[in-house]
């Protein structure tokens, strides 16, 4: 099953003012945030696919167990979220660079 890496691709998180600090921030892997974003796009839809197919596999009588399935489908559901509202933040940094004065 695959599995979405967002630590290993956005780094530690940890709340502010934990005191626990990151030891150097690092670029990621991909290089550009083009590569980043477009990296957790096809993770997100690796892990949809995967969650439809057991389901598919499920109901056909082929295999997997329930449990498993809804796993994957909560696992997807929740990284689609995530992605959802990454988006709406990247939108909204967007909106409010637009209606900076010049």
């Amino acid at each position: 099953m695959n599995s979405i890496q967002l630590t290993n691709r956005i780094g530690p998180l940890t709340p502010p003012g934990s005191g626990l600090q990151s030891p150097t921030p690092t670029a990621p892997a991909g290089g550009s945030f083009g590569d980043l974003l477009s990296g957790l796009v096809n993770d997100v839809n690796d892990l949809q696919a995967t969650a439809g197919e057991m389901r598919n596999q499920l109901i056909s009588g082929e295999g997997g167990e329930l449990h498993q399935v809804m796993i994957a489908a909560e696992e997807a559901g929740v990284a689609m979220e995530l992605l959802i509202e990454v988006r709406n933040k990247l939108v909204d940094a967007y909106q409010q660079l637009m209606r900076m004065p010049v």
